[in-house]
C-alpha cells in the first residue's frame, strides 16, 4: 500500500492488479489497461511523481502515457519482483527470486549478492531471491536473503549476518529500522529479532534480542511497520497481528476480524489511520478496533469516517 503525494490510496493485489483510491473512486490496473501483472509486491513514488511497481511481470512504471514495464528483456534478473527500495540518492533498487538490480535510468543492472547454500531445503528453488530491501539512517542498504541471512551494502562492500552472529533465522522475511536506530529483521522460522548496531563496539554486548512465539504466538513473521507515534506492528504468518511498544506486545487474531490471521501489508496514511492489506480484504485500525473497508466503504466516500 501506498499514499501519493496527491493523497490518493494505491492497493496492491495478488489477482486483481493495482487499485488507485482518490477517496470517492476506485480505478483498476491490469495487463488489460497495459499494467505489468495482476499480481503486486510492492511500490515507490519517485521525485519526479512516478509511481513504480513490483509485479510479477517486471517492474511497471507510471507515464503520461500509461504504464511501462520492465522485464528481464530490461535487465532484470527476474520478471518475479519481490521488493523495491529507491534510495536517497534516487536510485530504484530491485529485489527479485533471482537477485538484485539497480535502475541506471535506461536499464537494470545486476547487483551480485551471493547465493544461499538451500542443500537442506531443497524444497526452495531460489536461493538468490531477496525479499525486502531498506536503507537505514547511515545509508547502508540492507537486503533480507531467502536462506542466507541478512546483507549490508555500505555503498563500498558487501557484508553478511547470518545465525552464526546471532541471527534468529536465516531465510530474512522483512527488514525494519526504528526511530532508536535498531535494525528489526522479520525471520520464516526463527520470530523477530532486534539488532543494536552500537553493541558491537561496547565490550560485553549483545548485538542480537530475540522474540519468539512466547511473545509473538508463532515464528513466521511476515512483515513489519512502525508507525509515527513509534508503535511496532509485526505480521505473524497465519496466526494474526501484534504491536510492541517497546515494552510489551499485544496480539489480535481473527475475533478481531476474519483477515487479521493473514497479514500481508501494512501502512499508516497522512491522517494517522493505519491500514491492514490482509487475505481478505483491507482493515482500518483505530481506537483499538479493526474495522472492515471494502468497496462498497470507498466508493460511498466513507474514507475517513
Amino acid at each position: 500500500m501506498l499514499q501519493d503525494r496527491d493523497g490518493n490510496l494505491w492497493f496492491g493485489t495478488t489477482s486483481d492488479g493495482m487499485v488507485r483510491y482518490n477517496g470517492k473512486d476506485l480505478e483498476y490496473h491490469t495487463p488489460a489497461n497495459g499494467f505489468g501483472s495482476n499480481w503486486v509486491s510492492s511500490m515507490v513514488q519517485d521525485a519526479t511523481g512516478s509511481i513504480w511497481f513490483g509485479t510479477g511481470g517486471g517492474v511497471s512504471r507510471t507515464t503520461a502515457q500509461g504504464f511501462r514495464t520492465y522485464t528481464t528483456e530490461d535487465g532484470l534478473p527476474s520478471d518475479q519482483v519481490w521488493c523495491l527500495l529507491l534510495d536517497r540518492s534516487g536510485v530504484l533498487w530491485a529485489g527479485t527470486e533471482n537477485g538484485v538490480s539497480r535502475f541506471d535510468g535506461a536499464r537494470f543492472i545486476p547487483f551480485p549478492i551471493p547465493a544461499a547454500d538451500l542443500s537442506k531445503f531443497p524444497y526452495y528453488r531460489y536461493p538468490k531471491q531477496i525479499n525486502w530491501m531498506i536503507q537505514d539512517r547511515e545509508g547502508n542498504i540492507w537486503f533480507a536473503s531467502n536462506g542466507g541471512g541478512a546483507y549490508k551494502y555500505d555503498g563500498h562492500s558487501l557484508s553478511n549476518l547470518t545465525e552464526k552472529d546471532g541471527l534468529c533465522n536465516n531465510f530474512v522475511e522483512t527488514v525494519l529500522e526504528d526511530k532508536a536506530g535498531n535494525i528489526w529483521f522479520g525471520t520464516r522460522y526463527g520470530g523477530l529479532c532486534k539488532y543494536h548496531p552500537s553493541a558491537l563496539s561496547t565490550s560485553g554486548s549483545t548485538s542480537f534480542t530475540t522474540f519468539t512465539r512466547n511473545d509473538l504466538r508463532g515464528d513466521h513473521i511476515w512483515t513489519l511497520y512502525q508507525t509515527m507515534d513509534g508503535t511496532l506492528w509485526i505480521a505473524v504468518a497465519k496466526v494474526g497481528l501484534c504491536r510492541y511498544d517497546g515494552t510489551s506486545f499485544t496480539c489480535y487474531d481473527e475475533r478481531d476480524g476474519a483477515g487479521i490471521r493473514v497479514v500481508q501489508s501494512l501502512f499508516e496514511d497522512n491522517e494517522g489511520q493505519l491500514w491492514v492489506g490482509t487475505s481478505e480484504g483491507v482493515y482500518r485500525h483505530r481506537d483499538g478496533y479493526f474495522t472492515a473497508f471494502s468497496k462498497e466503504d470507498a466508493l460511498s466516500g466513507r474514507y475517513s469516517h
